[in-house]
């Protein structure tokens, strides 16, 4: 097979957040999107992400979490409830290790 086959646009992929102690807190399932396909340097840059430079592995995040259109959720001054965020960075690992 030509690898030109495998090459198609990124599609965007819901997320569930069903964990009962979030959902119990927050009242309903928490959903976000994330493309289906990363870019080589998204790779990179979660391969190569130091856990003491929290800030760089927010940045990746900040690009990989979205809404139902694709855009950014954590944008600006807004950011998730700490609780929120380390589940979907949780979630995100599980998507990307299939």
């Amino acid at each position: 097979m030509e690898l030109s086959k495998l090459s198609q646009k990124p599609q965007l992929l819901s997320v569930v957040i069903d964990k009962p102690e979030l959902v119990e807190k927050y009242g309903d399932e928490l959903e976000f999107f994330i493309y289906d396909r990363q870019s080589l340097d998204v790779f990179a840059k979660l391969a190569n992400a130091d856990q003491s430079n929290m800030g760089g592995l927010s940045d990746i995040l900040k690009d990989m979490i979205l809404d139902k259109d694709g855009n950014q959720i954590i944008v600006d001054e807004n950011v998730l409830p700490l609780d929120v965020m380390l589940e979907a960075v949780t979630k995100v690992g599980e998507r990307l290790g299939k």
